[in-house]
């Protein structure tokens, strides 16, 4: 944990990989690492398979810390070479609909900070590691209107993000007084970990079934834009996702359904031609 490879990581992925690597130590730290063997690191895999995530960030602290190893002279094979994520593939975080927007708005208005998280969330397209830092010294007026100001923590990307009108109203119905717009009820800017505790209270309360959480809402934004007609490098633009893969999903969802609905207007009219 004080190798460069691993200071390099940005804090929220230092904190996911750091209980990993305590609780792995816990639990095998007793053991020779010459004796760690492929079948070893697949069963390990393989046993945090229900938990969603949990054996795909598992392998990749696995891989970086066998890694080290090797360049550290403990190791002269890679017991993760070729271990496949065995946890299944999933659909990742739960897109939030229309619906739960409109569910989680009736119940949290305008003026609460429940309601400013959601609009900071959706109306950025940001992650709550972004969402949790920003506050009014990040907006700036412009002749063609306001901006917020994100530099992304996991990529170190800048963006400028024009603010939305839903987040206008919900920011100027919320005090001027602290350095971050959303803060505990201590009056202190949140933890990102502390920040999804305190978002997934407010989704239950809302009547929002389990599972739908603020990266959820970063998935909103993503297919609101593409549903609306934008590319995946506008989105981009907006999310500032580097890979494009996951937005050209919502981008083709979003085409096939605006085809499929001309297509069938189409034969509708033709129908109703030949009547």
């Amino acid at each position: 944990m004080n190798s460069g490879t691993f200071r390099h990581f940005a804090a929220e992925t230092q904190r996911t990989r750091r209980n990993i690597l305590l609780r792995f130590a816990k639990e095998h730290g007793s053991k020779r690492t010459v004796t760690l063997r492929r079948e070893h690191i697949v069963a390990l895999v393989n046993g945090k398979s229900a938990k969603r995530f949990a054996g795909r960030n598992f392998l990749k602290t696995m891989r970086v810390l066998m890694t080290f190893a090797i360049e550290n002279g403990a190791l002269r094979e890679n017991p993760t070479a070729g271990v496949k994520n065995l946890s299944g593939k999933t659909d990742g975080y739960a897109t939030w609909s229309e619906e739960h927007i409109a569910m989680f708005r009736a119940h949290h208005p305008v003026g609460s900070r429940e309601r400013l998280a959601l609009e900071l969330l959706l109306c950025t397209a940001q992650r709550r590691s972004d969402v949790v830092k920003m506050g009014r010294q990040h907006l700036r007026k412009t002749k063609d209107g306001t901006l917020i100001d994100v530099r992304q923590q996991k990529t170190g990307t800048s963006l400028a993000i024009p603010v939305h009108p839903d987040l206008h109203e919900a920011l100027d119905a919320m005090p001027t007084d602290n350095m971050t717009f959303l803060t505990t009820h201590q009056g202190r800017g949140f933890s990102a970990a502390g920040f999804t505790n305190w978002f997934r209270d407010a989704c239950k309360a809302a009547g929002l079934q389990k599972g739908f959480s603020a990266h959820g809402l970063r998935k909103a934004a993503c297919r609101r834009l593409a549903e609306a007609g934008c590319s995946a490098n506008v989105i981009a633009a907006i999310s500032g996702h580097k890979s494009l893969d996951e937005i050209e999903l919502y981008t083709r969802a979003a085409d096939q359904v605006r085809m499929a609905r001309e297509g069938m207007a189409a034969l509708v009219r033709q129908n109703a031609n030949t009547r």
